[in-house]
C-alpha cells in the first residue's frame, strides 16, 4: 500500500466531511517519479471543534503515528478546519527552494 494510501487510511479515523491529500513530492528537491515524501492534507472535521490550531496538528500526527520519519513522509503541511471555518481558505503550497529546475 502506498504512503498516500496508508495517510488516507488512519486519517479517516478523525471522521473527515472533507479529505484531501496532495503529493506534493514533484516540487521538491530529490524527485524522482514514484516519490512519496512531500503531503498536503486539508481535512475538515468536526473532531478540531474547540481546540486551537496546535492541537489540531497534534491530532493529525498523532493519527499518522510512524509514517512521518525517516525513509517514509518528510513533510506534511496540515490544513485543519471544522465546517464553518473551511469557506474561502487558501490552502495552496509556496514553491520550495528546491525544487527541481524547469528550463
Amino acid at each position: 500500500m502506498s504512503l498516500e494510501q496508508q495517510l488516507n487510511e488512519r486519517l479517516q479515523t478523525l471522521e473527515p466531511s472533507y479529505l484531501e491529500i496532495v503529493n506534493e513530492s514533484s516540487g521538491h528537491g530529490g524527485y524522482f517519479p514514484g516519490k512519496e515524501s512531500h503531503f498536503k492534507v486539508v481535512i475538515v472535521s468536526e473532531c478540531f471543534a474547540g481546540l486551537r490550531l496546535v492541537q489540531r496538528h497534534q491530532k493529525v500526527y498523532a493519527a499518522v503515528g510512524e509514517l512521518l520519519g525517516a525513509g517514509n513522509i518528510h513533510a506534511l503541511a496540515i490544513h485543519a478546519f471544522i465546517a464553518d471555518e473551511w469557506k474561502n481558505q487558501d490552502t495552496s503550497s509556496p514553491e520550495c527552494a528546491h525544487a527541481p529546475k524547469t528550463s
